[in-house]
């Protein structure tokens, strides 16, 4: 696999953003066995926070080069001295595969998405938890949508083990059947719980759980477990 030149440009480009972390997944699941690169970004201020990630995907297999790409970047304003803010979203992608005679590409459909956030820490900053109440425009597909997302994370042991994560539910209208009888699921859940062990104060490894339904292609329940690294600049 010509893993490393991709994670060399990925790195290169952590370089330029000073991002906070990066993770190298590799997933376990099944028709998976791929290698995952995620930069991820979290940076408050006195105005709110702002949050990304980049995703990509080196299925070597069914690609020659990155075979997804894929970003999400949020802002939240704060609205006064509440815990409430407001809540600002993007989401988008590009899935590629190499097949017989030709080869396919498809883009993942820009998402828009605002609304409510409600975020609570505890004093020391050890665990918190956050909650959104969200409005999502899913272009050429859902105009009028909506997403609840919670996102978490708590530090034990003197912060020698992280536990943090995400989970999203979603109105998305996905047709799994065929044009003779469509087969048209409505909902999406996706939650990807992380553990970590912090060996440093930079570098940690562990495991990410992806547990979904009906998400990215694929009907129905799904468990997709992965073993990881991760480098905290």
């Amino acid at each position: 696999m010509k893993i490393p030149v991709a994670i060399l440009i990925v790195l290169l480009f952590i370089a330029s953003v000073k991002a906070q972390n990066l993770q190298v997944h590799y997933d376990f699941g099944e028709n998976r066995k791929l290698v995952t690169s995620t930069v991820e970004m979290f940076k408050s201020d006195k105005w709110g926070s702002t949050f990304f990630f980049i995703d990509m995907n080196y299925d070597t297999k069914n690609a020659k080069t990155v075979s997804l790409a894929y970003w999400e970047i949020a802002r939240a304003f704060k609205l006064g001295e509440s815990k409430l803010s407001a809540h600002v979203e993007y989401n988008g992608g590009l899935f590629q595969f190499d097949a017989t005679p030709i080869n396919g590409a498809f883009s993942i459909n820009n998402a828009w998405l605002g609304g409510l956030e409600y975020g609570i820490n505890n004093a020391d900053f050890t665990k918190g938890i956050s909650l959104q109440v969200l409005y999502k425009y899913i272009k050429d597909k859902n105009d009028a949508s909506f997403q609840l997302t919670t996102v978490w994370y708590m530090h034990m042991l003197n912060k020698k083990l992280t536990f943090n994560g995400f989970a999203d539910f979603w109105r998305e209208d996905n047709d799994f059947g065929t044009i003779e009888k469509p087969n048209v699921k409505k909902f999406v859940f996706l939650t990807e719980p992380q553990l970590w062990y912090n060996v440093t104060k930079n570098l940690s490894l562990g495991s990410e759980i992806e547990i979904s339904s009906n998400f990215s292609g694929n009907e129905g329940f799904m468990v997709n477990p992965t073993l990881a690294g991760k480098w905290k600049f």
